[in-house]
């Protein structure tokens, strides 16, 4: 549950400062950092991602002490590529094909995503190892470092040039300060294994290339928008589709470091049968979650748009990620709930065939779609050309025979959902503010967790409590509940 609370944490750190940076550097200014992060992000994830990736499914506390040459070979990849990226990345921002974001920026970007890349390896690490301190420590050290370098920066400079070094260098501050609690005596690099490595690249080949293939998406659409109407619009864009993103891919992702690690535990000591019926187990709990919480900031949008987004950004920030909103719950469910079919079975290629359906449809959505006066046909473009993805990906998982939820819970998620937004969406036509925003919260969540108090959606009910029984007894014995005595 550590793990878990520290993706929350982490999240409200990643708003509080990218909405922080968003003030001080104004639209246009926070448009090229938004920009250059996603430069940043794609670099990171072509050359890095494989690695994290391979960290995170033959990594572990046991391969750590029996079988130092996995961490060896991982490191021993990771430096190589970090010896390679830059140059050839440095060609590509001075000498290839010419984007809108200035070239030293995409420079700097590309740099960053090497600090980026080596912080997301060691965090995996630390949570394939299930060494819930050592994560902890590392994700909280980077956010207190990002709140007083990156933002502190934006407010000094108002540049974003500044503000992605500062961002790089919480980074890196965060990995030297735990650089003790990461390192694996006996997994030198004389153990490294060029075998291991390429029957790891060919696991993960096919997972980067699908995680690759969607960045190139708002990549793509945040360069149409500084072509077609600025900088200042692509800001507004971005801002809207970050937020939205972080908190949707960090529920997605607390769900996943818990729900796949046991997925490949049933798989291992059960067999292929026994891995299914966990994985189908984990996608009605992925969608009971995300369905009601993509609902939710739908309903609380105008007053968290009031409340925390900052002038410049209101208006725009809630109409575009009102828009993609069904974007991004497609490209989580894809993520965190059906990607698991593939790679329990290691069978990965279809990850990437989806994400490539995704990619080809966005340009033609583009295309068909009526430009106006802002960014809403890219919004519109890009949550469609995810649905895409997802109805794609979801054929190929049939024909992999997979055992899906039951669908009593997937119709219990939609009737929950669709209740939410029926009794606390029309509030949002009321004057924004904190006491709507807690009636919203009390009268759609609540009515969400009636339901699965009475139809234990998804086994939520029983999860619950489960997890809550230490406590009761706890409780009951200081005699502070049922006291009879």
């Amino acid at each position: 549950m550590s793990v878990v609370l520290t993706f929350l944490i982490n999240t409200i750190f990643n708003l509080i400062v990218g909405l922080i940076v968003a003030k001080f550097l104004g639209p246009a200014e926070y448009g090229k950092f938004a920009l250059a992060v996603a430069v940043m992000t794609f670099g990171q994830a072509l050359a890095f991602e494989w690695i994290r990736q391979c960290g995170i499914r033959f990594y572990s506390e046991r391969t750590r002490l029996e079988a130092p040459q996995v961490r060896a070979t991982l490191d021993a990849a990771f430096l190589a590529l970090t010896l390679l990226f830059p140059p050839i990345a440095l060609a590509l921002a001075f000498f290839g094909p010419k984007i809108s974001l200035p070239r030293d920026l995409v420079a700097l970007a590309c740099v960053a995503a090497i600090a980026n890349g080596l912080f997301d390896y060691r965090t995996a690490l630390a949570r394939a190892r299930f060494n819930d301190g050592l994560y902890v420590r590392l994700i909280v050290t980077k956010n207190l470092l990002a709140v007083v370098m990156t933002a502190g920066g934006a407010w000094a400079t108002g540049s974003a040039k500044v503000a992605l070094i500062a961002g790089m260098s919480s980074l890196l501050g965060s990995i030297f300060l735990w650089r003790n609690g990461m390192a694996d005596s006996g997994a030198g690099r004389q153990k490294a294994d060029p075998q291991l490595a390429r029957q790891y690249a060919g696991y993960a080949l096919p997972i980067v290339a699908a995680i690759v293939l969607y960045q190139l998406i708002p990549l793509a659409n945040r360069d149409l928008a500084a072509r077609f109407y600025g900088f200042a619009e692509t800001g507004r864009f971005a801002l809207a589709y970050d937020l939205g993103q972080r908190a949707v891919q960090a529920i997605g992702s607390a769900l996943d470091v818990l729900l796949f690690q046991i997925a490949v535990r049933a798989h291992d000591a059960h067999g292929e049968d026994h891995g299914k019926e966990q994985i189908a187990r984990n996608m009605a709990a992925v969608l009971a979650i995300l369905a009601p919480a993509c609902v939710g900031v739908w309903i609380v949008l105008p007053s968290v748009e009031a409340l925390i987004v900052p002038e410049a950004f209101r208006g725009p920030f809630a109409h575009f990620l009102s828009l993609m909103l069904p974007g991004l719950f497609c490209l989580a469910v894809s993520q965190f709930a059906i990607n698991a079919v593939f790679q329990i079975s290691r069978k990965t290629w279809p990850m990437a065939l989806a994400a490539l359906a995704a990619v080809l449809a966005n340009p033609l959505f583009v295309l068909v779609l009526p430009r106006g006066t802002d960014a809403t046909s890219l919004a519109m473009a890009q949550s469609l050309s995810f649905a895409v993805g997802l109805v794609v990906l979801i054929g190929f998982a049939q024909a992999n025979a997979p055992q899906w939820p039951r669908g009593r819970d997937l119709v219990l998620t939609a009737l929950a959902s669709g209740g939410m937004a029926a009794l606390a969406g029309p509030l949002r036509y009321s004057a924004p503010g904190l006491a709507l925003m807690a009636a919203q919260i009390v009268l759609g969540g609540g009515f969400y967790l009636s339901m699965v108090a009475i139809f234990d959606i998804a086994g939520l009910r029983c999860v619950f409590l489960d997890a809550s029984r230490p406590a009761l007894v706890w409780l009951d014995r200081k005699g502070w509940l049922f006291n009879t005595r």
